[in-house]
């Protein structure tokens, strides 16, 4: 009997073209979870991530809904498309979890976040400063003889650029408040 002449992975059938379809690419993904508002609930979602070696890009929480003691946590988290469904799943197990929303696949959102500059420089260099907060739109919330405290709202990249300008011109110090962002639509 003659040997077959196939070649590996030739065809879709073929039992050598059974690689998993997972994707090594990391992503960025922004998460919303509605929680109850009680002790140890930021504790327990924030162990999930640590628990596992998932990298938290951002935080951001605060109570929304007062009456219903309810608060929102919104997390930056790069990962997989699978360790990001992982994620999904398993802050969904949480007892005080009520909803969990990927607003980077729901469809457009509305991503912010504020951030203050220090920024010291004397001469050209605190004109040119003040330049580049203008276009910025930056407002200047405190300033001294050799610094500035700059305050800007945008997208995280927008804080990111401004930076990386800033730097060159003496900046100091960085405080960043972390992402907020909301789903557009009625829904």
């Amino acid at each position: 009997m003659a040997a077959l002449k196939i070649k590996k992975g030739s065809t879709s059938h073929s039992a050598y073209n059974l690689r998993p379809n997972f994707s090594d690419t990391q992503e960025a993904h922004t998460l919303a979870v509605l929680v109850d508002n009680e002790p140890g609930v930021l504790a327990r979602v924030i162990g999930l991530f640590s628990g596992r070696g998932y990298n938290i890009e951002s935080l951001t929480v605060a109570e929304v809904d007062h009456t219903g003691k309810l608060s929102r946590i919104t997390v930056v988290t790069t990962g997989t498309p699978q360790v990001i469904e992982q994620i999904k799943a398993q802050l969904g197990r949480i007892v005080p979890v009520h909803d969990v929303h990927d607003l980077t696949v729901e469809g457009p959102s509305v991503e912010r976040e504020l951030a203050l500059f220090k920024v010291a420089g004397t001469g050209d260099k605190r004109v040119e400063a003040l330049r580049l907060a203008d276009i910025f739109r930056a407002n200047a919330v405190d300033s001294t003889l050799e610094s500035f405290v700059f305050e800007l709202t945008g997208a995280p990249e927008k804080i990111d650029a401004f930076a990386d300008l800033m730097r060159p011109l003496g900046l100091i110090e960085v405080a960043r408040t972390g992402v907020a962002a909301l789903s557009r639509g009625s829904e």
